[in-house]
């Protein structure tokens, strides 16, 4: 940030003074400077608001009443310096917070783990239905668990399961354990530090659920810079987007119980997936609320072209 920048901030915080005046000028300068919204986070007003309201520790459904509210001087600063952090470091507001809402719940993050954002969590909020019958759903299993979000929100929506999470990122491990503490599972919810399965348990899953890394090495190298403030760990997925995707396939049957289901987000290598198995009826899901790129299999089908998946290894 230039000196001329920082003298425009600095009549900024002595001219602004309500909490709806920096929540309008934010959301202004955010899409001035044309930041990236691709974190779950709809427009720059939301974003500004989620910043703004951070830094005076206020919840995101402050009471309008209180917008109208006069910042101290301190406050005022810290909402500049988190509005340089997102506009100037392209830093996703969830690492600025320190939170996400998935399935509309409330996780932990930071630089150790993607932002979670998966349309997963409108199948985990419908409890996966009408694949499932959620009274003979005894074992869950999430696959590359990052931050432990889809696991801890299967735990809820399926209170009388056991819920497995993998993750294979010592990084990830540390903040799936910091949410499974923040939500009272440490008991309840199984945390595996593995290769995929290399390191599970035998056991026979009735839903396994995954949003493992999927982009091509060159997709990624493209990404605005807002994802490459993310691990990269969580993202590519060898050249084709799909290295670990298709291993998954390949042992997802010795996991299945005989009616389970298997759900995997792909995102942007769909297409890339449906050329490789051209023959195999992926069942591509669709979200009210928008997203796109997940599939399903019955455990019948994984069964019926097991020997498929792994000729592709």
């Amino acid at each position: 940030m230039c000196k001329e920048q920082a003298a425009i901030q600095d009549d900024i915080i002595t001219t602004l003074q309500t909490i709806r005046d920096y929540i309008r000028w934010g959301a202004s300068q955010l899409s001035e400077n044309e930041v990236f919204l691709g974190h779950g986070i709809a427009t720059p007003l939301h974003e500004s608001a989620a910043l703004v309201l951070n830094a005076i520790s206020q919840p995101y459904n402050l009471d309008d009443c209180y917008m109208g509210a006069t910042l101290t001087h301190a406050e005022r600063k810290k909402v500049v310096q988190l509005l340089n952090r997102r506009i100037y470091d392209r830093m996703p507001v969830a690492y600025l917070t320190h939170e996400a809402i998935f399935a509309g719940l409330s996780f932990y993050v930071d630089k150790r783990v993607l932002v979670p954002r998966s349309p997963i969590a409108e199948l985990i909020e419908q409890r996966f239905a009408p694949w499932v019958d959620e009274d003979q759903v005894f074992n869950v299993l999430d696959l590359c668990a990052g931050s432990a979000c889809i696991a801890i929100a299967c735990a809820y929506a399926f209170p009388e399961a056991q819920v497995d999470a993998v993750e294979l990122s010592d990084d990830a491990i540390e903040v799936a354990s910091i949410n499974m503490e923040k939500h009272g599972l440490t008991e309840e919810l199984g945390l595996y530090q593995s290769d995929l399965f290399n390191q599970l348990p035998k056991k026979a899953y009735d839903i396994i659920v995954s949003n493992p890394p999927y982009v091509a090495i060159q997709e990624w190298e493209q990404l605005p810079a807002e994802y490459h403030n993310e691990p990269e760990m969580g993202f590519t997925g060898g050249v084709s987007g799909l290295d670990l995707v298709i291993r998954i396939l390949a042992d997802a049957n010795d996991y299945l119980s005989e009616q389970g289901i298997l759900i995997i987000e792909v995102g942007s290598s769909a297409e890339t997936l449906q050329q490789l198995f051209p023959e195999i009826p992926f069942y591509w899901l669709e979200f009210e609320r928008g997203g796109d790129g997940v599939f399903l299999l019955t455990a019948e089908q994984v069964k019926q072209y097991h020997q498929l998946f792994l000729s592709k290894i």
